[in-house]
């Protein structure tokens, strides 16, 4: 029987009866589903590369300062906060596809408003709707407003064995496309250079090729066919007190907006620490470009190529995000890759030149990312499948909300205070998101490390 066939039956494969995850780069988990959902993340991918370095330098040239700056992500996290909790509840109701097509298109008209105005007030508009340049540079791994819909329907292609496994692959393919789409954030110098075309022009010329993107990423996923109505067995997870340990008979009791009492009792805690860490989120961000650009004074041809660099090599780590978690636990994986990050986010920040910076921020990347994945496929994994992309929705809305905060502050501690306070107040907040991911979740296993719970850290 098929995987489609078994969930259409009502159940999925457990961790025993899955294969094991094939070698590092086999593709035989990868099925015509997949394979559109891959081309969705590389196409927003690619555009995120370009725009999460152009965007804040594209302000500073209108003429606006770190606190507009601060401000104009700020406020496009609040309105992206209340996008993505309304697409996860909304999504296991109604279907997952209708709301990806949908962001994908609210992206290109938001690239085409950026191109076409400098008001300030319009500019901030696109942004919220089109979620331009959110997650900075580095976005590539970052599915912003369509995480909920996007995850859940990513988990249901495939099975427990194999979930972080085509997570970290699907990170890869968005990674490496940033780090190609990142090269054209070089064009408006190049232009200028070549054909003396002003540089401002340049920049617009790039949002404006944001709309084909968003047209092209509506059309990857209508043929993704979605497999939601298969409403799937509740999550095994193991050792939850809260949950009446694995085998505990599904709760009956319904409680807000018809999530179980089960899920309400780990979606509080990844609220915790999503809050966390999207206050470091915020405080990075865009802010990374803009930090380097001020401190160093290096243009935006440099900074194309670092992180072209830093998107290239960050990519990697996520090949062995399935295997990893397999070997040491998803929660062990999560938490000693996000501390050696913490550390060396500080250590960024006391680095006297461009290239020293450059290289220890490429050398906390690779660390860090190992954790985006795993986390990704951590939530999955312990959430019943009916109520993924609602469990994902809410427990992202923190994560935003205090991602909205950051930037305001960030721009604020930069005008007032020290360059590279927003570094370091990222750095704390990682250190407090680490420490509670290992006391929220340390006894609770997702289905594939059930056979062995010393595994789940």
């Amino acid at each position: 029987m098929s995987l489609r066939e078994e969930r259409a039956a009502g159940f999925a494969p457990s961790a025993a009866a899955s294969p094991a995850p094939g070698g590092l780069f086999g593709l035989d988990w990868l099925n015509r589903d997949l394979l559109w959902l891959f081309v969705l993340r590389v196409l927003r991918s690619f555009a995120q590369g370009f725009l999460g370095i152009i965007t804040p330098l594209y302000i500073a040239i209108l003429g606006y300062d770190a606190i507009h700056l601060g401000i104009l992500f700020a406020v496009a996290a609040v309105v992206s906060a209340m996008i993505s909790g309304a697409i996860g509840i909304l999504a296991d109701r109604f279907g997952r596809k209708t709301f990806l097509v949908l962001i994908s298109l609210l992206m290109g008209v938001g690239g085409v408003m950026f191109a076409l105005t400098r008001s300030f007030v319009l500019i901030v508009v696109a942004a919220a709707l089109g979620s331009i340049g959110r997650g900075g540079a580095l976005g590539g791994a970052a599915w912003g407003p369509f995480y909920p819909a996007a995850q859940a329907l990513i988990a249901e292609q495939t099975t427990d064995a194999r979930r972080t496994t085509v997570f970290g692959a699907l990170a890869f393919a968005g990674v490496t496309s940033a780090a190609l789409g990142s090269l054209l954030a070089a064009a408006p110098h190049l232009l200028q250079h070549l054909f003396a075309v002003p540089v401002l022009e340049g920049y617009r010329a790039l949002f404006l090729l944001t709309g084909p993107f968003g047209v092209a990423m509506a059309l990857a996923v209508i043929p993704v066919r979605e497999l939601h109505s298969a409403s799937g067995r509740p999550a095994r997870v193991a050792n939850d007190p809260t949950s009446g340990g694995a085998g505990a008979p599904e709760s009956d009791r319904r409680l807000a907006f018809g999530i179980s009492a089960r899920s309400w009792s780990l979606i509080w805690r990844f609220m915790v620490t999503n809050a966390t860490n999207g206050a470091a989120i915020g405080m990075l961000g865009p802010f990374v470009v803009y930090w380097f650009y001020r401190r160093f004074d290096v243009t935006s041809s440099e900074l194309a190529q670092l992180f072209f660099v830093l998107n290239l090599v960050s990519a990697i780590p996520y090949l062995m995000a399935g295997r990893i978690a397999l070997m040491f636990g998803s929660v062990r994986s999560v938490v000693v890759t996000r501390a050696i990050s913490t550390v060396l986010l500080f250590v960024v920040v006391l680095m006297p030149t461009f290239v020293l910076a450059a290289a220890v921020y490429t050398l906390r990347m690779v660390f860090n990312v190992l954790s985006i994945p795993v986390r990704q496929s951590y939530l999955m994994g312990v959430i019943e499948p009916a109520e993924r992309a609602s469990a994902a929705g809410l427990a992202s809305v923190p994560s935003q909300v205090t991602s909205a905060v950051g930037p305001y502050l960030a721009g604020y501690f930069m005008q007032n205070f020290t360059l590279g306070l927003p570094l370091e107040f990222a750095a704390a907040m990682q250190a407090l998101n680490t420490l509670l991911y290992w006391l929220f979740f340390r006894n609770i296993y997702p289905p594939e490390e059930l056979s062995s719970p010393g595994a789940g850290g």
